[in-house]
């Protein structure tokens, strides 16, 4: 089942959600903002490492429909990129709370947005190297 974006990965919670945005870490990849920040075990369901947060702007996409199609992709290359993400959290026993957000003004195709979730699952893997030393 590593190819698979079940609810339980969903982040929802409220009170983790305002952790993340007010003491988290945030870097860019053109079109993402990514915010991260690692929590405890204990706030995380027990078999999911990372929960993550889609989302983008409606100021920027008045159109719902706009809206759907972003966040379908970036989810699609989320869910694409996540094994290797989950082996690394594995191998370091870490768990983190993850907050993707579109921030461009037009779509991007879906090859050009699955090659930057390359760099930005390689950005946030060296910023967590980083932060445990």
């Amino acid at each position: 089942m590593p190819y698979t974006f079940s609810k339980n990965e969903h982040l929802c919670s409220q009170k983790l959600l305002d952790q993340l945005f007010h003491s988290g870490h945030r870097f860019m990849v053109f079109p993402y903002s990514v915010h991260w920040m690692v929590c405890p075990a204990s706030q995380l369901p027990s078999h999911v490492p990372c929960q993550v947060l889609v989302a983008t702007s409606k100021k920027k996409f008045r159109h719902a429909v706009d809206r759907v199609r972003v966040k379908r992709l970036t989810r699609e290359c989320y869910r694409l990129h996540k094994p290797e993400l989950y082996q690394y959290l594995q191998q370091n026993n870490l768990h983190i709370l993850l907050g993707i957000n579109y921030i461009h003004n037009d779509i991007f195709d879906y090859a050009t947005l699955y090659r930057k979730f390359d760099k930005i699952i390689a950005k946030l893997m060296a910023d967590l190297t980083s932060s445990q030393h």
